[in-house]
């Protein structure tokens, strides 16, 4: 059985999502166990890999709490429950630099995680 975290995580890479990162949340935060954050180079394209994100969990049988920023697809948020997807316009992800605003949250390798 594949996990939330392994879904979204699998979406986001099928649509090109770059440089994705995952934090591990758990202790650090109570808002998720994970935030996986990434970022593409339109608007169109960070549109699309929010959309798939949050399709494939909802196909996978997972609930999709909420989707915030597609309108304007500069910085997307996709509510997950136990994960929260954000998709970055490539300018803005430096701006916002959340992994340095949650430095205390160990990084997950995906690659272990398969």
């Amino acid at each position: 059985m594949t996990t939330l975290l392994e879904t979204a995580y699998k979406a986001i890479d099928d649509k090109k999502g770059e440089d994705i990162v995952v934090l591990n949340m758990e202790g650090v935060s109570l808002i998720a166990d994970q935030f996986i954050i990434c970022h593409a180079n339109s608007e169109r394209q960070v549109q699309a890999i929010a959309k798939e994100a949050a399709d494939k969990a909802s196909e996978a049988g997972f609930v999709v709490k909420r989707i915030e920023g597609m309108d304007s697809a500069r910085w997307v948020l996709v509510d997950l429950g136990d994960v929260v997807v954000h998709v970055f316009h490539r300018d803005e992800r430096g701006f916002y630099n959340l992994e340095r605003l949650w430095g205390d949250a160990p990084l997950l390798d995906m690659a272990e995680e398969r």
